[in-house]
């Protein structure tokens, strides 16, 4: 019985690995026929040979065949099938019949190696959609549960998210506390530990605890989604070499159907040739100069460029992006969640010396705000262990910084201003040497005092990304020049765009600055790029020529963008580069290459040095190579 059941489940999937590779084993049945017609001819038996490569002309080019005439049907477009379709039946009507099975069956080969570039283009984004979960156990308010699938789960309902299961919805962890493993969309690979209060994202893996979660977004909202959607978008989208070459197809097929009928007219009617040689020429003519390799140079090639890209983290809106990557003069960055990580953190600490308990002070004060800076200190007195330090009373003075009161102690933690604000007397020259290395270094300063008396200070920094600078510096020494533009202070903005190897930059820029310092970037250049994460970022990534969001970004900058990191990897921009040279290379190479062979097995055709069977193996093997050339981009380097 169980034996039964697991053949039954295992059936589908046989038929489905038959759907999928159904054009090679035509191709491959094509080829069998035509070499049992080629031993049936070689024995003298020509009406069995005949038979046999009949049904090589059916079955191995039944899908090639389909393909043009539908096109032809429903398009009204000519294409490089049609020639085929006409060269195979024109070489059968005057008994070359081996010539017309050898022509189908090669190009059987080339359209089922086409088809399995699109395959392993879309083998990332069945990957991608394999990971989303189709239902969600929704919990009522009773406490029932019942799975219903994802997309009638709104805002607001409570969902179950079981153990070692995958996360369905973006959402906010009401109850309870686990690992997650969130790899497949920050890229990070240490678990991150959520509790209640914690931020979920649909896609990534439970660990070992039970999460009670409430949605916050719809499941075509979320950011998961959205990765899959720009996925098939970039497959939809063709690069405008690609809209170039489908322009001229038509038009250039009727040409050839043109120089065909010349090739038979006029050596038959007017120079006397013998209608069977006359005729065979014509259709060695229509066979050549067929655009099949022409046709195939760029496709396979992009679908391997994005595949490859999506498989490293690298999502495009469409083709036309890849292509236009390679053209990019100089890259602008954001700062803040871009260059750096965007969450400040404490980088020194100076003691006057006299307050033992200023920092355990600090750190009490400070963990009841949500401000960064305060979040930082937070976090960085937490890691030395301290003792909890008793408060009696918080007072927020906005704008300045806190205080708080421990009997009869008053603590103030703020900025330099809020010091002087208070009074609190200068320590001397050895605190400020300290001080100005440290906003020098672009640094933020935060005080402490006890009883209007310095204590000690913080110095805090929103830290570079990991690895941001060798890829600047890479993307400099390939030719692209650098920029920073941030909101920031000028004396922060030098002093990360230094640390980070950005060739220029440009500080205190409002979102309208920021696009505006992207236009002045425009007049300069001959392609600009954008890169960055928050809404304010969302005009100049929709002015530049290409907006690159981060993957962690707002909503906004992601929709914005024509390119997701979506691992927030930033060394990934140049892969991207390298992969778009790449792609480009490859298709320049693949079409002077077609251009040439066509060229010349024309000029041979015409000093009539040229039989059939060389002629289709010319045609049709070039086609096949520029189509390997393009899959080699399935590999990241290379």
């Amino acid at each position: 019985m169980a034996e039964e059941v697991l053949r039954q489940l295992r059936e589908p999937a046989r038929w489905e690995a038959l759907r999928r590779h159904r054009e090679i084993l035509a191709a491959a049945a094509g080829g069998m026929f035509l070499f049992i017609g080629f031993l049936l001819e070689r024995q003298e038996l020509p009406a069995a040979a005949v038979a046999c490569f009949l049904l090589a002309y059916s079955v191995g080019g039944y899908y090639k065949a389909k393909e043009g005439f539908l096109d032809l049907v429903e398009d009204h477009r000519l294409n490089a099938e049609i020639l085929m379709v006409l060269a195979a039946v024109g070489a059968a009507s005057i008994g070359y019949w081996e010539e017309g099975a050898i022509l189908i069956f090669i190009f059987a080969v080339s359209g089922a190696l086409e088809t399995y570039t699109m395959q392993k283009s879309e083998k990332d984004l069945s990957a991608l959609i394999s990971m989303a979960p189709d239902t969600a156990v929704l919990l009522g308010d009773d406490g029932t549960q019942r799975a219903v699938p994802i997309d009638t789960v709104r805002p607001g309902d409570r969902v179950l998210v079981k153990p070692n299961e995958r996360i369905p919805v973006d959402s906010r962890v009401l109850e309870g506390a686990s690992s997650v493993d969130e790899s497949a969309l920050t890229g990070e690979a240490v678990p991150v530990e959520k509790h209640a209060g914690s931020s979920l994202f649909n896609g990534s893996m439970n660990g070992s605890g039970a999460l009670t979660v409430e949605v916050v977004k719809r499941n075509e909202d979320s950011m998961f989604q959205k990765m899959i959607s720009l996925v098939q978008q970039a497959k939809s989208e063709r690069p405008e070499t690609q809209r170039w070459i489908e322009r001229i197809e038509g038009p250039y097929v009727i040409t050839v159907l043109i120089g065909v009928t010349l090739m038979f007219v006029i050596p038959y009617g007017l120079l006397g040739w013998n209608f069977t040689d006359t005729f065979y020429r014509a259709m060695v003519l229509l066979v050549v100069a067929s655009p099949c390799a022409i046709v195939a140079s760029v496709m396979p090639a992009m679908l391997s460029a994005v595949s490859t890209g999506a498989r490293s983290g690298v999502l495009l809106k469409g083709g036309i992006f890849m292509e236009q990557l390679s053209k990019a003069d100089v890259i602008a960055f954001d700062k803040t969640g871009t260059i750096t990580k965007g969450t400040p953190a404490v980088t020194d600490t100076y003691s006057s010396g006299t307050s033992p308990d200023w920092l355990a002070a600090a750190g009490a004060i400070e963990q009841q705000s949500n401000h960064p800076l305060a979040q930082a200190i937070t976090t960085y007195c937490d890691s030395q262990h301290l003792a909890a330090y008793p408060l009696d009373q918080i007072e927020d003075m906005t704008g300045f910084g806190v205080k708080g009161y421990a009997g009869s102690t008053t603590w103030a933690v703020g900025s330099l201003s809020f010091m002087r604000h208070l009074g609190i007397p200068p320590l001397g020259e050895g605190w400020e040497e300290v001080k100005t290395g440290w906003q020098q270094a672009g640094k933020t300063v935060v005080c402490v005092a006890e009883n209007e008396q310095f204590a000690g200070a913080f110095a805090i920094k929103d830290e570079l990304r990991p690895g941001i600078r060798e890829m600047i510096e890479e993307l400099n020494n390939s030719g692209i020049e650098t920029v920073m533009i941030t909101g920031d202070q000028e004396a922060t903005a030098q002093a990360v765009a230094e640390e980070a190897g950005v060739t220029t930059w440009s500080a205190e820029s409002l979102p309208e600055q920021k696009v505006e310092e992207v236009r002045k970037l425009k007049e300069r250049y001959r392609s600009v790029v954008m890169v960055g994460d928050g809404v304010n970022d969302a005009p100049a990534l929709a002015k530049a020529d290409i907006g690159i969001a981060m993957g962690s970004g707002t909503d906004v900058a992601v929709e914005t963008a024509d390119m997701v990191l979506m691992k927030n990897d930033l060394q990934k921009i140049s892969l991207a580069v390298t992969l778009s040279r790449r792609m480009n290379r490859i298709i320049v190479q693949n079409l002077i290459f077609s251009v040439s062979v066509i060229a010349l097995l024309i000029t041979a055709n015409f000093f009539q040095q040229l039989t059939l069977p060389l002629g289709v193996i010319g045609h049709e093997v070039s086609t096949i190579l520029v189509i390997l050339n393009g899959l080699r981009l399935l590999r990241a380097q290379g």
